[in-house]
């Protein structure tokens, strides 16, 4: 196995994490459309689900998404070798390994976070899915495991998987605790360790460090951002979607973005073809709900696109009146 330089860290500056039940291809079209540059993940996708269901469910996406990423889910190396492969032909820019999620689901699965707990286990892993694409692979994982809170963990962890050819590495700054806290409680009680996430880049700089956890304004992120390799939003993206336009704007000030009429109108015609393809269009809209949180009108809004008797008529022009209306209090 060759062991790959360092890569270009440009597209990992500002991503948006996976995230199960919210990140899926509507809500990245919607993401695109607010941060274009922004790196963005699938839902978490176990092995099983690829090698064994409906790959084009799992693994279609729309072209403007890129640059868009793969996580897999999974401990066995040859399926996740075989998974990373479908990623790569249906042309996905990176393929991530999950070993940070500590749901009960993924625990009886023995992946997610409990694979930090086997690092020789993930290097195979690592090492087998990089002999299968030419995509860059990568590994999620948080700071440790229950209430231990020993750095020479997470550093043999992230050691070891460096020297498996591992370059990027994106650090949830939590513990995950796998007894007794809810994926929920998992993302809010453990605390952040910052601290220790710039250890690990200041212990390897050879390879990639994206932090992640506890980003939700556009100032912190941008003042993290110059502390670490790149910033990945997880909840916030989807409760405050604007946030993503903000931090967009100050990393790359020169870019024109679009204006909100120029957002609606796209994912109306968006929204329009997922329709006529048999999508419901509340599936296409639940992403948009958060967007013009802080502004007037932003609970009629949310009222109007969650209205299951104005969603059943899957009139994608449901968008256009709702904005129309938004835009008339904030006006007035």
């Amino acid at each position: 196995m060759t062991i790959p330089l360092l890569p270009d860290g440009q597209m990992w500056r500002l991503s948006v994490a996976p995230m199960i039940d919210v990140t899926d291809r509507h809500s990245r079209f919607f993401h695109r459309l607010l941060a274009p540059r922004a790196l963005l993940y699938t839902e978490m996708i176990t092995t099983g689900a690829l090698l064994h269901g409906d790959q084009a469910r799992h693994l279609d996406f729309d072209a403007a998404e890129h640059p868009v990423a793969l996580q897999l889910g999974g401990s066995d190396p040859q399926a996740l070798a075989a998974s990373a492969r479908l990623g790569e032909q249906w042309g996905y820019d990176e393929i991530n390994l999950n070993c940070g999620c500590p749901s009960e689901r993924v625990q009886k699965g023995a992946f997610g976070a409990c694979l930090m707990a086997e690092p020789h286990l993930v290097a195979d892993c690592v090492k087998a899915m990089q002999d299968a694409v030419a995509v860059p692979v990568t590994v999620k994982h948080r700071l440790g495991l229950d209430y231990s809170e020993s750095y020479d963990f997470v550093r043999d962890f992230v050691g070891i998987l460096f020297q498996a050819g591992c370059r990027v590495f994106t650090v949830h700054a939590r513990n995950a605790v796998l007894k007794g806290l809810s994926p929920k409680d998992n993302r809010e009680i453990p605390p952040l360790r910052y601290d220790v996430a710039a250890s690990l880049k200041a212990d390897f700089p050879d390879a990639l460090f994206v932090l992640n956890g506890g980003i939700a304004q556009a100032e912190q992120a941008v003042a993290l951002e110059q502390q670490f390799d790149g910033v990945m939003l997880g909840r916030a993206a989807w409760h405050t979607p604007a946030v993503l336009t903000d931090i967009h704007r100050r990393l790359w000030e020169s870019d024109v973005l679009l204006d909100d009429d120029a957002v609606i109108d796209h994912m109306q015609a968006y929204a329009a073809g997922q329709v006529q393809a048999g999508v419901p269009l509340r599936i296409v809209l639940k992403s948009l709900l958060g967007w013009p949180h802080g502004k007037k009108g932003a609970r009629q809004w949310r009222r109007t696109l969650t209205d299951p008797v104005l969603l059943s008529q899957n009139d994608a022009g449901l968008l256009a009146q709702a904005w129309q209306e938004l835009k008339r209090q904030n006006d007035a």
